[in-house]
C-alpha cells in the first residue's frame, strides 16, 4: 500500500494527538475543585444525566459504565434527543459536554430547559458560552483546532476521571497508562481494511470508544461507518458480514472480554476483514489483525486503546480521501440544529 503524502490538516490532527496524554494529566490536576463539587452533587442525587452531541456524546457513552461501577445511576443521552423527548431532570446531576462550548443545542437547552441546581458543564474552552452558564470542568490546552475529535475526546475522558477520583475510584492504573509513550503500529490494520466499503465498530464495556471511533471514521473518510454494541451486533446485523464490510472490535481485561473474544472468533470465520484493538493481555485471536495495547480495564482501558484507534481512524481515512481532515459540508462547531 503506497502511503499518500500527509496533508496539513492530517498533520494538525497528529499534533493534537501527540500532546493529549500531557494535557490529560494536567486536566485531572486542574479539575480538582470542580470535580469535588460534581462528586458532592452525585453523592446527594445518586443519578447522573450526561448530555452532549457528536464526540461529546460518545465520551458520555464511554463513561456511563464507569459511573455505574461507582454506584451512580448514569445515562448518556444526545442533547438533541433531550430537547425533543426529554428524560426527567428532577433529582439528577447533569453534566453538559461541549468541547467548543458553543453548540446550538447546548445554548438552547440552557435557554429553555436547564434546571437551576446540580447542572455542570465540561468544555475545552474556558471563555465559551457554556463556561459562563454553569460551573465547568475545563480541559487543559484549549480548544482542539482540527476537524474530528482526538485530543478533546481523551481530555474530556480525563476530566471525568477527575470526578471518578473524587468519588473514590483508584486512578493509579490510569496514571500508569498516561505516563507511558503510546506504541502505535496500525499499518497492517489499515491495509487489512483497504478494500472495504464500510466499517462497523463494536465492543461491550468499551462501546463508547467504539462509537467515538466510528464517528471519526465517518467524518474523515466520508464512508458510511457506524457502531453496534456487541450484543446488538449478534442479533441480526451479522447478516451484513462479507468482504466489503470491515469490523473493528475493542477488547479489554474486563468481565466482557470473553464475549468480545467469542464474537471476534465468529467474525474471523466470515470473509469480513477483522481488526481488534486489544488491551486484554490475552492471546491474539486467530484470523484477526491485532493492535496490541497496554493491558488494562475500566477507565485505564479507554486511555490504553484511544491513541492507536485514533491513529488508525486518521490513517484509514487518509488512504481513502485526498484532503483528509478538511470538511466539505460542515464546520468544527455546529451552530445550527
Amino acid at each position: 500500500m503506497n502511503k499518500k503524502p500527509e496533508t496539513e490538516a492530517q498533520l494538525a490532527i497528529y499534533n493534537e494527538m501527540a500532546r493529549q496524554f500531557m494535557d490529560s494529566k494536567a486536566s485531572i490536576e486542574g479539575a480538582k475543585e470542580p470535580a469535588e463539587k460534581i462528586a458532592a452533587s452525585l453523592r446527594q442525587t445518586g443519578r447522573l444525566l450526561l448530555l452532549g452531541m457528536g464526540g461529546s456524546h460518545a465520551v458520555g457513552r464511554a463513561l456511563e459504565p464507569l459511573y455505574r461501577a461507582s454506584g451512580i445511576d448514569a445515562i448518556a443521552v444526545p442533547l438533541s434527543e433531550q430537547l425533543g423527548q426529554p428524560l426527567s431532570v428532577d433529582g439528577r446531576t447533569i453534566i453538559v459536554t461541549s468541547q467548543s462550548g458553543e453548540s446550538a443545542e447546548v445554548l438552547r437547552w440552557f435557554r429553555d430547559c436547564a434546571p437551576k441546581d446540580h447542572v455542570f458543564g465540561l468544555t475545552m474552552e474556558p471563555n465559551s458560552s457554556l463556561a459562563g452558564l454553569a460551573p465547568c470542568l475545563v480541559g487543559a490546552g484549549g480548544s482542539e483546532i482540527p476537524f474530528a475529535a482526538t485530543r478533546s475526546l481523551t481530555v474530556s475522558a480525563a476530566l471525568h476521571a477527575a470526578v471518578l477520583g473524587a468519588l473514590g475510584q483508584d486512578l493509579e492504573d490510569l496514571f500508569a497508562i498516561l505516563q507511558g509513550e503510546p506504541s502505535i503500529a496500525i499499518d497492517e490494520a489499515v491495509k487489512a481494511l483497504g478494500d472495504v466499503n464500510t466499517v462497523v465498530t463494536s465492543s461491550r464495556q468499551l462501546q463508547g470508544v467504539a462509537e467515538a471511533i466510528a464517528l471519526g471514521l465517518t467524518e474523515l473518510s466520508r464512508l458510511p461507518c457506524f457502531s453496534l454494541e456487541g450484543g446488538q451486533f449478534r442479533h441480526g446485523p451479522v447478516e451484513m458480514l462479507g468482504e466489503s464490510v470491515g469490523v473493528v472490535l475493542f477488547r479489554a481485561d474486563d468481565e466482557t472480554c470473553d464475549l468480545v473474544t467469542g464474537f471476534a472468533e465468529f467474525v474471523a470465520e466470515t470473509s469480513s476483514p477483522l481488526v481488534v484493538f486489544d488491551a486484554s493481555g490475552k492471546e491474539p485471536i486467530k484470523g484477526a489483525i491485532t493492535v496490541s495495547c497496554p493491558p488494562a480495564q475500566g477507565l485505564a482501558a479507554i486511555f490504553s486503546v484511544l491513541p492507536a484507534a485514533q491513529r488508525f481512524m486518521v490513517d484509514f481515512a487518509a488512504s481513502r480521501v485526498e484532503n483528509v481532515g478538511t470538511p466539505l459540508r460542515c464546520t468544527k462547531v455546529t451552530r445550527v440544529e
